[in-house]
């Protein structure tokens, strides 16, 4: 629906691995969509999710961290971060605080000294150092990009996130609201239990194994008894899910499972409470792990695993 007095339009969070994307997407709509971990790659797709208040409608999309690519998933996830440049009305560029600007950050420097989308700099974790510093890394980074602003936040407390919400309507267009006031993100249920799980398996294993596994929904099927007749999810109804976890290295098979079961116990233990939480009802998680030999090589399994061109349609 159209409302010539709201704002209304697309913008996208970039920037190198573990600088915040997720966490402050995350804080800006106000739920949990995208995973987080302090391990790179952590994103693999390009995730849209949905803030609407009285003032317009804002579509974020969080990309995978700009870095330089090992394999063919890799090739993918820097496509996907650097098309979406070149599709919304506003970047956001995420930085740490910092006066030393590397080959990364430079490197995305020279992608948007190639677009005429605004951008805007936003230096991220603001919490971790004092505030007479900031005013040093805006100075480090006013020259390197013709910033529309610059803004200081803390995606983790929520520091200045709401001057970063105004700003952003400042520079949004007028226009129609692409989706219902109530969306979230267009992300399908599946998707976001795959990554949950993923997620916890990021946070609990050692820094060898997380680049190499991706997270398969088998099966996700509501269980309805007499109790719950109606099918509402909300009224005490159970979904049973069956998923696997897929790992390069007979080793890291071993890993994942743990002694007696007991890291995949914990794995799944973890997603269940947070699926539950996002589906609002009980859930019966069963895990398995498999290994694919080379998966983030190979077209064919890297589209199966759900990181293919469809996410850009």
């Amino acid at each position: 629906m159209y409302d010539n007095k709201k704002k209304s339009g697309f913008v996208t969070l970039i920037g190198r691995p573990n600088v915040g994307k997720s966490t402050l997407m995350n804080h800006l709509i106000g739920q949990k969509i995208a995973i987080t971990s302090n391990k790179p790659q952590t994103t693999r797709n390009k995730i849209q999710t949905v803030l609407t208040d009285e003032r317009g409608q804002i579509i974020f999309i969080d990309t995978p961290g700009i870095h330089k690519a090992k394999n063919k998933l890799g090739e993918y996830m820097i496509s996907v971060a650097e098309r979406t440049l070149k599709e919304v009305d506003i970047v956001l560029w995420l930085v740490e605080p910092s006066t030393f600007i590397g080959a990364g950050e430079r490197y995305i420097a020279e992608q948007l000294a190639k677009i005429k989308t605004p951008v805007i700099l936003v230096i991220n974790k603001i919490d971790t150092v004092k505030k007479g510093e900031i005013l040093t890394f805006i100075e480090a980074y006013k020259d390197i990009v013709n910033f529309a602003e610059i803004v200081p936040v803390s995606a983790l407390k929520g520091e200045n996130t709401d001057e970063l919400i105004k700003i952003l309507y400042r520079y949004l267009p007028f226009g129609p609201m692409y989706f219902d006031e109530d969306t979230i993100t267009d992300q399908p249920e599946r998707q976001i239990v795959a990554e949950l799980i993923r997620e916890k398996a990021l946070r609990l294993l050692s820094e060898e194994i997380p680049h190499g596994i991706a997270v398969s929904i088998e099966q996700m099927k509501e269980r309805v008894n007499n109790d719950t007749a109606s099918g509402n999810k909300g009224d005490g109804g159970l979904i049973d899910i069956h998923a696997t976890i897929i790992c390069e290295k007979d080793s890291h098979k071993g890993m994942i499972i743990g002694k007696g079961g007991s890291m995949l116990k914990n794995i799944g233990s973890k997603a269940r409470l947070e699926i539950e939480n996002l589906l609002d009802c009980k859930v019966n998680l069963q895990l398995w792990v498999k290994v694919k030999k080379d998966w983030r090589d190979s077209d064919f399994l890297i589209k199966n695993y759900g990181y293919n061109e469809n996410n850009f349609n």
